[in-house]
Parts: C-alpha cells; sequence; structure tokens
C-alpha cells in the first residue's frame, strides 16, 4: 500500500496534472466542440461504453476475486488520461481531439463514474467493506475540476504560460506513473511474483483489446483512420493515477494493497504497450502521408 506522505503527494501530483490538462483549454474549444460534437461524441461513446463493460466483463470471466473485480472495474470506468495526448501526439494522431476527448470525459466522470462503478459492481456481485462508495467517487472528481477551470482561466489571461503549464501537466502524467512504478513495485514484489497470470491478463488486456475495439468502433461510425487511432488510443489510455487515488482515499491496510494490485499492474503496463501501440501507428501515418503525397505527384503530372 502507498504511505500516508506518498498518498498526499499524489494528492498533489493530481491536482497540478489537472491544472496542465485546463491549461490546454480555451472556452472557444468547448464552443467548436458543440458544434461539431461527433468526435468527441464517439469517443465518449468508447470511453463509458467500451471500457466499464470489458473490465467487468474480464473480472467476471477469469473469476476475480472481490478486491482484484472492484479495482479493475474502477480501472475501466476512469475517464482519459494526460498521458494519452502525449502518444497521441507521438503516433501524429489528431491532437485536439484527444485533449477534447480527455477534457470533456473527465468533466462527464462526475456524473458518470459513480454511477457506472455502482451498476457494474453489483452485476459482479461485489458487497460490503469491497465497494467503493460513489460518493467519495464523486467527491474527488469535483475536487479535481477546481484545478482544471484554475487552468483554463490561466490560459485564458496568459496563453504562454498555460502552454508551459500544459506541458508540465502532461509530462506529470508519465512521471506519476513512474513514481507509483518505483515507490510501489520495490515494496510490493514478492506480491507480484505469486500474483496468477489471470490478473496480469486482467490488467494488460484492459488497455489493450480496449484500444482494439475504440478503433473499430470509430471506424464503424464512419472516423476516418487517423481519428480512429487517436480515439483508440484514448479509449484504451485510463487514468491509471486516479484510479490510483480513489482506491488509497477509500481502503486502508491490507485490503487497499488487494484492490491497488489491478490499477498499479494497469498503469506499469499500459505505457508499454501504449508505446508500442504508438510506433506500430506512427509508421501507419507515414505510410498514408507518402500515398498521399504519390497520389498528389501523379495528379500533377497527369495534369
Amino acid at each position: 500500500m502507498l504511505t500516508e506522505t506518498e498518498t498526499k503527494l499524489l494528492g498533489v501530483m493530481m491536482m497540478v496534472i489537472m491544472f496542465g490538462m485546463g491549461a490546454s483549454l480555451t472556452f472557444r474549444d468547448f464552443l467548436i466542440a458543440f458544434k461539431k460534437p461527433k468526435g468527441v461524441l464517439v469517443g465518449l461513446l468508447c470511453q463509458y461504453g467500451i471500457m466499464p463493460f470489458l473490465g467487468y466483463a474480464l473480472a467476471v470471466s477469469l473469476g476475480l476475486p472481490p478486491a482484484l473485480a472492484v479495482g479493475l472495474i474502477l480501472m475501466g470506468c476512469m475517464p482519459g488520461g494526460t498521458t494519452s495526448n502525449i502518444f497521441t501526439y507521438f503516433s501524429k494522431g489528431v491532437l485536439a481531439l484527444s485533449i477534447m476527448m480527455t477534457s470533456v470525459s473527465t468533466l462527464v466522470a462526475v456524473v458518470a463514474v459513480p454511477a457506472l462503478i455502482e451498476m457494474y459492481s453489483n452485476m459482479a456481485g461485489v458487497t460490503g467493506e469491497f465497494k467503493i462508495p460513489a460518493a467519495n467517487v464523486a467527491q474527488v472528481l469535483v475536487i479535481l475540476l477546481v484545478p482544471t477551470v484554475l487552468g483554463m482561466l490561466l490560459r485564458k489571461w496568459n496563453a504562454n504560460i498555460g502552454a508551459v503549464v500544459e506541458l508540465v501537466g502532461g509530462m506529470l502524467g508519465v512521471f506519476v506513473i513512474l513514481f507509483l512504478i518505483v515507490s510501489w513495485v520495490p515494496r510490493n514484489y514478492q506480491l507480484l511474483l505469486t500474483t496468477p497470470w489471470s490478473v496480469y491478463f486482467a490488467a494488460i488486456g484492459l488497455g489493450l483489446v480496449g484500444m482494439l475495439l475504440g478503433y473499430w468502433l470509430a471506424r464503424l461510425l464512419k472516423q476516418d483512420n487517423n481519428r480512429a487511432r487517436t480515439i483508440s488510443l484514448e479509449t484504451g489510455i485510463q487514468n491509471g493515477p486516479l484510479a490510483v487515488l480513489i482506491v488509497t482515499l477509500t481502503f486502508s491496510g491490507t485490503m487497499q494493497q488487494e484492490v491497488l494490485l489491478i490499477p498499479v499492474l494497469y498503469s506499469l503496463f499500459i505505457v508499454l504497450t501504449s508505446t508500442a501501440i504508438t510506433l506500430w501507428y506512427r509508421g501507419i501515418s507515414k505510410r498514408e502521408a507518402l500515398a498521399r503525397d504519390g497520389a498528389k505527384i501523379g495528379a500533377v503530372a497527369a495534369a
């Protein structure tokens, strides 16, 4: 489990991350999104349609015990994280769409996440001491909206400072994951050595299958290849640090350690799997760009 100091530090880091995410936005961005909402709506459908159900389905099909099941369901219900924006940038995806999806899914999370956790926990038979109170989740999310709004106000006041804060917030998202790995893994390596394969399968599969389903659902809903790849990354890359924060504020002792296992493993492996997928998507984007350039040259030559 995380120490009290680590929990407080994680809370501060999350506020800085949300502040940075807010600094990436302007109020005009939301007006544009409302005028042309299809991409964001498809992203929300993937985020809150695919991922929570996938977390539930994996928990039930793998027969995970309550502590692990609730950790997996919680992870599946999380909004997108700022880490996805970084991977989208390096994959040559549609960065504006990724940032907008992250932001809107975080705003919607205040209502959607508590309701989805409650529904899927009940469906999975998670009751009693392992159940995460919806009020706890909503309270954490509402508190984190404050730095998000402050970041937006900062961007409006001074765009240059806002851009710097945006960069810091995005990089801190990766740092938080590394912080969790460095602080938690060494103290719990014995637990990791005895963890069954099904838990690793669940932690890795949630992100990978989520990306796959996100891509194909986006294509089915008439998004082009590049936007579909962006939605794919945004779907599979959940806000792991937020899930860890909710667990540490809800549980304590051995129970906290048990519930934390999947969110921490997910946060570890999603960096590795997302890197591989990003390199793959980047290669596809380059080939598509070369094909478009070749077609333009051919058209000019023919004229």
